[in-house]
C-alpha cells in the first residue's frame, strides 16, 4: 500500500519581520518623518510674506545712503546774484553748462547700482526666486528712490536761493539747490533690482525636475540600477 500523496508546502513568503532594514537603519512603524520648516516648493506663504516685509523695509531704508552719496557725488549748479533795478536776481553763471543734466544722470546711475547690489544681495540670502521676493524689490527700490530725492534734497543747498544770493553777496558764486527734473529716475532702482535678480535666479536658482525625463529602475534599496 503506497501512503497517500500530500500536497508540498506552500513556498515561504518573507513577512515584514524577514525584511532587511533600509539603509539609513531601522525604521520605526508609524513614525512621523520630520517635517522641514522649507516644504518641498519652497517656504510656505507666510514665510515668504515675512521674507517679503523685510526686504522691502531693508531695501526702502538703504534709500538714505543713496540720498547721502547723490548729495555728495552730483555736480554743482553754480549760480550768481545780482541787483537788479533794487532786487536781487539770481541765475545761471554758466548758460551752456551740463551740470543740471549730470545731476539727474548721477542719480539714476547710483539708483542702478544700489538696484544691482540689492538684487545680487536677495538672491545670495535665499538662493531661489519668487513672486514675493520679486514684489519686495520692486516696492522697496520704489521707496528708497523717494527716501533717497527727499534726503539728498535735505542735506543739499538751501532752496531759497534769493537769500543765499543775499547772504553770499553780488556777483558771487554759490551752488544751487539740487533738483531731480527726471523723474523717471526713480524707477530705475526697481527696474534693475528687478531685472538682475531674475537673471541671477534663470542662470544659478534650483532646477525644477523634468516631467518627460526616463525613470530610471532602481533596486530595492532605492540606489540607481548601474
Amino acid at each position: 500500500m503506497t501512503a497517500p500523496l500530500t500536497p508540498p508546502p506552500p513556498p515561504h513568503e518573507p513577512s515584514s519581520q524577514d525584511a532587511w532594514p533600509p539603509p539609513g537603519g531601522y525604521a520605526r512603524v508609524g513614525a512621523v518623518p520630520p517635517v522641514s520648516p522649507y516644504g518641498q516648493d519652497g517656504p510656505g506663504m507666510k514665510t515668504e510674506l515675512r521674507e517679503a516685509a523685510l526686504i522691502t523695509l531693508a531695501v526702502a531704508l538703504s534709500g538714505a545712503l543713496l540720498g547721502v552719496l547723490w548729495e555728495w557725488l552730483t555736480p554743482k549748479v553754480p549760480l550768481v546774484g545780482d541787483v537788479v533795478n533794487g532786487g536781487w536776481v539770481v541765475y545761471l553763471k554758466d548758460t551752456e553748462g551740463e551740470q543740471a543734466v549730470g545731476v539727474d544722470g548721477t542719480f539714476t546711475l547710483l539708483a542702478l547700482g544700489f538696484g544691482a547690489v540689492s538684487a545680487a544681495a536677495v538672491f545670495l540670502w535665499r538662493r531661489r526666486g519668487g513672486v514675493p521676493l520679486v514684489v519686495a524689490l520692486a516696492v522697496g527700490g520704489l521707496l528708497g528712490s523717494v527716501l533717497a530725492w527727499r534726503f539728498g534734497l535735505w542735506l543739499g543747498p538751501g532752496s531759497d536761493v534769493i537769500a543765499r544770493a543775499r547772504a553770499a553777496g553780488e556777483g558771487v558764486t554759490f551752488s544751487a539747490p539740487l533738483k531731480l527734473g527726471a523723474r523717471g529716475a526713480l524707477l530705475a532702482w526697481s527696474l534693475a533690482a528687478v531685472v538682475v535678480h531674475l537673471g541671477l535666479t534663470a542662470l544659478f536658482g534650483p532646477r525644477d525636475p523634468d516631467p518627460f525625463a526616463p525613470a530610471v529602475p532602481k533596486d530595492g534599496y532605492g540606489a540607481p540600477l548601474q
